[in-house]
């Protein structure tokens, strides 16, 4: 009796797990049809599922339509048309100047941050109850007493007829074998009479319906909050991950296999002190799976050409003498502030360090890193931990030694993201550097057993909020000097000849791998102490502050603001802080999403503008005259038709 009690519960927690992993598979095959359509990852898959989730719910909820109408707009006219915008606004032009996988990555970002800050402003930061599922009714009874939810049955029927489908046509249509050129080689599929652009916006178009799917599939078990949601779906990465952005059938096997592994989990209950640390695992194995899946795929998922530089475009170490007067007035102004003014304008210094670890690590390493919330955090609740008291065999210390004791101990965990920056560059370090961020929120920032009984308050010659102002300033002084120094002199060669291009600098002598960790220590230092000073300012230790999700919008605003600039991060931190304070939530990331998604029109970011205005555009070719690389792919297609008529 109790062993068929006990297989009773498996099967109902593996019935119970299929709706996790239908939606978790449904992601990945719209992951794996719109790479293999337009070589993009969709890193913002998880904000396209978030907005249509909304707009579901308000036209339900809100507006009162029914709901099978409701979800045929969403599914059927706004996600495919959202796809195709996206493709014509802002990936076609990247395309079409040869952008790099870093510029799309971040063009990505911007998209993603955009969709967040609009539905904020649109609906508000609060979560709200989730929209109705479309399939109502009784669960289905199967033999054995077990019973399966419809929405369930509707997401399985919904993954096969898309692989299905996905599978027929890609082999057995004319569009199939455009996909398969287009895929091969998108310039030559061009010069073949393809059109290429007519290829993109239809995968665009699915992969934006899918993460519609998806969206609404998790609207009815989800509060909808515009920050949680697009990260939860951003864990099921890993499904596309482990299938190497290829195969479907490994993206819905491994999405449903996690999802039933997920429900299955829940059956360990162990007692102690083990408790919580499994409770975290059973409800994020999504965020195991994608640094497992990231870690073992390494360079394969990359893209990236070797030796091709993090970012096109000029870089603007210094920004001009006009920029670093616009930041030095943005910083001395809230010398004058009062009340809740000045408590806002606490985090621009703090925040401003963070970001300039982004500086070493992106603009001067050359290396995407969209983890350094993480380590934020860490320098933050370290603080936190060492000043209540929280470290065996220490006691409870002041404010000063307790930040700097923080920011020594963290320094050592940019290891954590610098071993595997040395063999990996592009999307394959980007996934695995947010899967290590992602993990620190979820399995220490939100854990209880780290979190509770904290203690953090300024030391009293800096309780006020002028006085602990002006500290902020000496210290982003300290920190910028610091990283202008690293950017000076024979390591600041070193730095910009492995950013630029990373195998010559090795056949140069350059010690590649020794820079990669540098720069990732240091940037984890630099953010630590940032991370600290901004849990010194509020006085409490909050986890929000430092999601996932805000660390990609800082590595955006970052980019946009001059990812090679120390004064970029200062403008960028005046930026997400100063329009967030004087207009309403949500503004500074619509602001930093449209630049971003621009980001093939701002080479260089905003900290270049001085200087490309005197910049001087090369002069067009002649009509009818073809680039050398123009020349190149024309001899390649006749050599291709030559060897053909002979056979």
């Amino acid at each position: 009796m109790a062993a068929s009690g006990s297989l009773g519960l498996t099967v109902d927690l593996a019935l119970a797990g299929l709706t996790v992993g239908s939606a978790a598979a449904l992601s990945g095959i719209g992951l794996v049809v719109c790479h293999r359509a337009t070589g993009v990852l969709n890193i913002a898959q998880g904000a396209q599922a978030m907005a249509v989730a909304y707009l579901l719910r308000d036209l339900v909820v809100v507006r009162h339509w029914p709901v099978w109408p409701a979800v045929a707009f969403c599914l059927l006219l706004v996600a495919p048309a959202l796809g195709v915008l996206l493709d014509v606004l802002v990936y076609r032009p990247l395309q079409r100047r040869g952008a790099g996988p870093a510029d799309t990555m971040v063009a990505g970002l911007g998209v993603f941050v955009l969709l967040i800050g609009a539905v904020v402003l649109l609906w508000g930061a609060a979560p709200l109850a989730g929209a109705p599922s479309p399939f109502g009714g009784a669960p289905i009874r199967l033999p054995g007493g077990h019973a399966l939810r419809p929405d369930t049955v509707a997401q399985l029927a919904a993954i096969l007829v898309l692989a299905l489908t996905v599978a027929a046509t890609t082999r057995w249509t004319r569009f199939g074998l455009h996909l398969r050129a287009v895929v091969d080689d998108r310039r030559l599929a061009g010069l073949a009479g393809v059109d290429a652009d007519r290829v993109s916006a239809a995968g665009w178009a699915f992969g934006s319906f899918t993460a519609g799917l998806v969206g609404i599939a998790l609207a009815p078990y989800l509060l909808l909050d515009p920050y949680g949601l697009p990260l939860l779906v951003m864990e099921t990465m890993a499904v596309a991950v482990a299938a190497r952005l290829r195969s479907i059938p490994v993206a819905v096997a491994t999405g449903l296999g996690l999802g039933v592994a997920q429900a299955e989990l829940t059956r360990l209950r162990p007692a102690g002190q083990l408790l919580p640390l499994v409770e975290a695992v059973q409800s994020n194995l999504f965020v195991i799976a994608l640094l497992a899946t990231a870690l073992l795929a390494g360079p394969r998922i990359s893209g990236e050409r070797a030796g091709s530089p993090a970012f096109s475009g000029p870089g603007a170490a210094d920004g001009g003498r006009g920029a670093a007067a616009v930041c030095l007035v943005l910083l001395l102004l809230p010398l004058g502030f009062r009340g809740n003014d000045l408590r806002s304008a606490l985090l621009v210094p703090a925040l401003a360090l963070v970001l300039l670890s982004i500086v070493v690590v992106t603009g001067y390493g050359g290396q995407i890193s969209l983890g350094q919330a993480g380590y934020a955090g860490m320098g933050a609740l370290g603080t936190a931990l060492l000043m209540s008291g929280r470290v065996p065999g220490l006691p409870p210390l002041p404010a000063a030694p307790a930040l700097l004791l923080a920011v020594l101990a963290t320094a050592p965990l940019g290891l954590l993201t610098g071993w595997p920056a040395i063999r990996r560059r592009g999307l394959a370090l980007a996934l695995v550097t947010f899967a290590v961020g992602t993990a620190m929120s979820r399995f220490v920032f939100q854990q209880p057993y780290a979190t509770t009984g904290l203690t953090l308050d300024r030391p009293s010659f800096l309780a006020g909020d002028r006085a602990f102002y002006v500290a902020e300033l000496l210290l982003l002084g300290l920190g910028a000097a610091v990283v202008r120094g690293l950017h000076r002199g024979r390591l600041g060669r070193a730095l910009t000849a492995m950013r630029d291009h990373e195998a010559g600098a090795v056949a140069a002598g350059v010690d590649v791998p020794g820079l990669k960790l540098l720069a990732f220590v240091a940037g984890a230092a630099l953010a630590a102490l940032g991370g600290g000073l901004m849990g010194l300012a509020g006085r409490a230790f909050d986890a929000a502050s430092f999601d996932p999700v805000r660390g990609l919008l800082w590595f955006a605003a970052v980019v946009v603001a001059g990812a090679d600039s120390a004064l970029g991060a200062v403008l960028a931190a005046a930026l997400l802080i100063g329009l967030d304070a004087g207009t309403v939530a949500g503004v500074s990331a619509v602001a930093v999403g449209v630049l971003a998604a621009a980001i093939g029109r701002l080479p260089g970011g905003l900290a270049a503008l001085p200087g490309r205005r005197s910049a001087q555009a090369p002069p067009p070719l002649p009509p009818g005259r073809l680039t050398p690389a123009g020349q190149r792919v024309r001899a390649t297609i006749a050599g291709r038709i030559a060897r053909e008529e002979e056979r």
